[in-house]
């Protein structure tokens, strides 16, 4: 008896049934048992949609030429089938040119800075990007909430299901309590100079625990190494390996993040003294980069999302290799933001070698003009064109999944979940690549479900 929801992960039904299953297909287009049943978790009554387009990516396996997608009017996956490439005319089968995707897992934004669209001078450095924000941060805008609302509504249409979102305020708190969107918010803890981390991480668990007590997932985690000062990060790690939490932190994300932590000197050092006027005089570099300094705060146990590593060397990969396990280290890529900051991409062949663990996001609308897994995906695709186009998908879709540990729900197409389906029209079909044409239409958004 054929059990939907109960198959191997990796499992994708072929088209035609196997002898031992003794199974017969149905008006639906599902093998169903001879005694009427559809195994456990359906009915004969439930109402299933057949959606096939002209190549099918589960998010997490090769592409299904004409493949078809069997799921629930809610969008709950029942069944993958591989025709072989070859599709039948069948009752009730929606067929599309194009390609059928899961919906995206942005992995790294900052809603609470949407009003921020346009205000932001591009490629000025990291430097001149924090000194902005910095001085937009103290004008109060009465659109704020709006803005947020928007971008909530953009990463919906665009295909985006769920979110690991920055927030140094709780200002997304009521846009994310009634958003589709499937949320894990990072409440960033900042405070370079040690007297300030009791204030900084008493703020972060208050704002936590404002999230939470709405029943939206959230962790504190610290903002970078260059902004959180040794005794913020121990405050952090504690909680951390207590609550066993999800932890990102933005990584390496400029050449002065490195000057900055190997001479105490560049455009970050002037930033902390110049502009936010702080006391600098604790700090002595120790001529390690920030990833080797601060790596021992970020507790091999715990899920981390490493995020832009836009100058990470193959030493630093050496060094996160030997202190902690790959398998749950993720390194979030946001290159539209990259390039509108620094106009620098990051060493993406590096990291497809040592097979590290790829995601996207798409950073703010601060220092992006959209916020669109799919220009993330087509930016990668202009710059390194050996990037196949299902590693890309797996990047935006199952790799984000498993990053935020949501992937019992999101990320693939696979019996039992219910990652939202998108279609994507204006591809190169005969060489599987974006054009600049390529759009997402949803077919079926996210429909908010609690992850336990």
């Amino acid at each position: 008896m054929l059990c939907f929801l109960c198959q191997s992960a990796a499992q994708v039904r072929k088209n035609v049934p196997t002898g031992h299953e003794q199974a017969q297909r149905d008006g639906t287009g599902i093998f169903r048992p001879k005694n009427g049943t559809a195994g456990i978790g359906t009915s004969e009554k439930t109402e299933v949609k057949k959606i096939s387009a002209t190549y099918l990516f589960t998010g997490n396996q090769p592409p299904l030429k004409n493949g078809i997608l069997i799921c629930e009017d809610d969008g709950t996956v029942l069944d993958v089938i591989d025709t072989g490439g070859h599709l039948h005319e069948q009752s009730r089968l929606e067929h599309y040119s194009g390609i059928l995707v899961p919906g995206f897992v942005n992995t790294h934004c900052h809603l609470e800075l949407s009003h921020l669209k346009g205000k932001i001078p591009e490629k000025t450095g990291l430097g001149g990007f924090l000194a902005a924000i910095n001085q937009w941060r103290n004008v109060e805008d009465e659109n704020d909430g709006t803005a947020i609302k928007k971008a909530d509504f953009w990463m919906q249409t665009s295909g985006i299901a769920a979110v690991g979102d920055i927030s140094n305020s709780w200002s997304t708190l009521e846009t994310k309590r009634q958003s589709n969107l499937f949320y894990h918010t990072f409440v960033e803890a900042f405070g370079f100079h040690p007297s300030r981390a009791e204030r900084a991480f008493s703020l972060a668990e208050h704002s936590e625990t404002m999230f939470k007590e709405l029943g939206l997932p959230a962790s504190v985690t610290p903002h970078s190494p260059y902004s959180v000062s040794d005794v913020l990060f121990r405050k952090i790690k504690e909680k951390a390996q207590n609550q066993h939490s999800i932890l990102s932190i933005h990584n390496q994300e400029s050449l002065a993040e490195k000057q900055f932590f190997k001479e105490a000197a560049g455009p970050i050092f002037n930033h902390l003294q110049q502009t936010l006027g702080l006391d600098v005089s604790h700090w002595k570099p120790i001529g390690k980069s920030s990833l080797e300094t601060t790596l021992h705060f970020l507790p091999k146990e715990n899920q981390l999302l490493l995020v832009h590593n836009t100058f990470t060397e193959q030493n630093d990969i050496s060094v996160i290799k030997k202190h902690r396990h790959l398998e749950n280290t993720f390194f979030v890529l946001c290159p539209r933001s990259n390039l509108y900051i620094e106009n620098h991409l990051p060493p993406v062949r590096l990291f497809k070698k040592e097979k590290l663990n790829i995601c996207l996001g798409t950073d703010s609308l601060a220092s992006n003009h959209h916020l669109s897994l799919l220009q993330e995906m087509i930016t990668l695709q202009h710059h390194f064109p050996e990037i196949t186009m299902q590693e890309l998908i797996e990047w935006a879709c199952f790799n984000g999944a498993k990053a935020l540990k949501i992937d019992k729900l999101f990320g693939s197409f696979e019996p039992g979940k219910k990652p939202g389906i998108n279609l994507i029209t204006g591809v190169d079909l005969q060489n599987l690549k974006f054009t600049p044409n390529s759009k997402v239409k949803v077919l079926q958004g996210p429909v908010k479900k609690r992850i336990n």
